[in-house]
């Protein structure tokens, strides 16, 4: 009996993702003078298919983002024994150290949202308010209502003025970085007693 021979077939090689490809192209030549049709291209993909995934470039960086906050709470929520402090310290250094390959193209987006606050600007803040959010889900400390409101506030403040000294510390441990965070943490002590309330009311409730 003859032997029938195999074929093998060959995997067809993986196309390039589509926000690494725009990550790329911002951080090369800025934010503002990317184009939609440069990212399909690049990505080696029709830009019909593109925009039906990402309807523009503020979309493409609501996705990465949101790749950073998945990665950011993968550690999973504090136990009740944890300090909440200790445990928001933890979970906001490791989105600075999820975002530290691309540090430089975090300054170029905040220095252009800054010049462009009805554009970019409002996609960074709705990519904030996110991020926040996760931020507290990941601390044990979710929250509704005015309570809520005034705790996603303050975090936010506490984070944005952190973000800035993370942008210029040189430091090969963010050594600033966590000083500074450090230091805002133990001086928010009513964003703490609110954070430290809404997490006693969950295990509470949950009971």
């Amino acid at each position: 009996m003859a032997r029938t021979a195999k074929t093998s077939k060959s995997k067809a090689p993986a196309q390039p993702d589509v926000v690494e490809v725009a990550l790329g192209l911002f951080a090369d030549r800025g934010f503002g003078q990317v184009t939609m049709a440069e990212i399909a291209a690049a990505a080696e993909r029709p830009l019909s298919e593109v925009l039906l995934a990402y309807p523009g470039k503020g979309a493409v960086l609501a996705a990465w983002f949101r790749r950073i906050d998945a990665a950011m709470i993968e550690g999973g929520e504090a136990g009740a024994h944890e300090d909440l402090r200790d445990r928001l310290f933890e979970v906001v250094m490791r989105r600075f150290d999820l975002l530290a390959p691309r540090k430089a193209l975090v300054s170029d987006l905040m220095r252009a949202a800054a010049a462009d606050p009805l554009g970019l600007g409002l996609v960074l803040a709705a990519s904030l308010r996110r991020t926040i959010r996760w931020m507290l889900a990941a601390a044990g400390s979710e929250a509704e209502g005015l309570r809520g409101l005034l705790v996603r506030k303050g975090l936010a403040a506490l984070y944005a003025d952190t973000l800035r000294v993370w942008l210029t510390d040189e430091t090969e441990d963010a050594a600033r970085t966590m000083a500074h965070l450090d230091k805002r943490l133990r001086q928010a002590g009513g964003l703490m007693d609110r954070l430290t309330f809404v997490r006693r009311r969950g295990a509470a409730s949950a009971t």
